[in-house]
């Protein structure tokens, strides 16, 4: 049995056609799509490398409404895809509904928290890799004041804010860092022209680096700021190559590490929790041709100091997840 999806205008329809037994993996894409030059994508650029390599196919559907969650799940469980890869947080509830119903199909739930047999759960310390982000953009400003704009305001996005601000202090005490949430629904995280808004508001403030950790949203803070003559810094995917030159860095969040490795396992993956922290290089900061102009030596050699320091264990990045709060940022 096959799966086709297409989408009807604003809805999408997904149509199992007759035929042979397939057991074919699948990835549901977030609001925002697959494109999203960010999470997504970095998703769907691990999936490729796995079809590339193995000459695999997988379904896929890109989620336009909050209501396809559960049916994108069960109309590919009952189609037989093995595993089923889904993208985001908001997928865990879903999950916790749907996953009971098929226990022979395997789940996974990146940057989730659904705790089932037939689930594999995978997060990131997204802390430490917004640390060297911090420990940059610090490095890198002349005014003192930095910024952050987070997509929807949830734990999981201060848990970049305050990684980020732990960077930047360990660097200059005396720092200012101006954060912003560019909503409380899945809205914000496909908001370009809102993100624009907020970091103008920043520059206002004094901002010379903006980290934006927004989802598609955050490629309307990388415009602006090239535009207004500040540096960004990018999220998840390597967005160096959107601004050559104008991109300090990006925090990859290695996505397409989780989704290939999830892939390539099938159903054979084991369940259970799974944290890609930077000693496991699930996060770290992109260092190419696009930002070279912009990285020095110093910044270099310190950003090399404090990735040898987080891994060994000489410093401890506060985690927000932990108990949601920060001590050197407040929300």
């Amino acid at each position: 049995m096959t799966l086709m999806h297409k989408f009807l205008g604003a809805a999408a329809a997904m149509a199992l056609t007759a035929g042979a037994a397939m057991a074919e993996p699948a990835v549901i894409f977030d609001l925002g799509g697959k494109f999203d030059k960010s999470f997504n994508e970095a998703g769907f650029n691990g999936a490729e490398r796995w079809a590339n390599e193995t000459g695999g196919k997988y379904l896929e559907i890109e989620l336009q409404s909050e209501a396809q969650r559960e049916q994108a799940l069960r109309r590919f469980a009952e189609a037989g895809a093995n595993p089923i890869v889904t993208m985001g947080f908001a997928m865990t509830t879903p999950i916790e509904e749907v996953a009971p119903d098929y226990p022979d199909t395997k789940f996974v739930n990146i940057d989730g928290w659904a705790n089932l047999p037939n689930v594999q759960t995978i997060s990131f310390a997204e802390h430490e890799g917004s640390f060297l982000a911090g420990v940059m953009a610090a490095k890198a400003s002349k005014s003192g004041t930095v910024g952050f704009i987070g997509g929807m305001d949830i734990p999981l996005i201060r848990k970049f804010a305050c990684g980020y601000a732990q960077g930047v202090k360990s660097v200059n005490p005396d720092a200012t860092i101006v954060a912003n949430m560019t909503g409380t629904t899945p809205a914000a995280w496909n908001d370009p022209v809102k993100g624009s808004e907020l970091t103008k508001a920043q520059i206002a403030q004094g901002a010379d680096v903006v980290y934006a950790a927004a989802g598609g949203t955050g490629v309307g803070v990388l415009q602006t700021a090239a535009d207004e003559g500040i540096l960004s810094i990018g999220v998840d995917s390597n967005q160096n190559h959107l601004h050559p030159g104008k991109v300090l860095t990006s925090m990859l969040k290695r996505v397409d590490v989780a989704v290939y490795n999830a892939l390539k396992d099938g159903a054979d993956l084991a369940p259970g929790f799974q944290n890609l922290n930077l000693a496991a290089q699930g996060v770290g900061v992109a260092m190419d041709d696009n930002n070279a102009p912009l990285v020095t030596a110093d910044m270099t050699k310190a950003v090399d100091m404090a990735t040898a320091g987080i891994i060994s264990g000489e410093i401890k990045v506060e985690n927000y997840a932990d108990n949601e709060s920060c001590s050197v940022l407040q929300f």
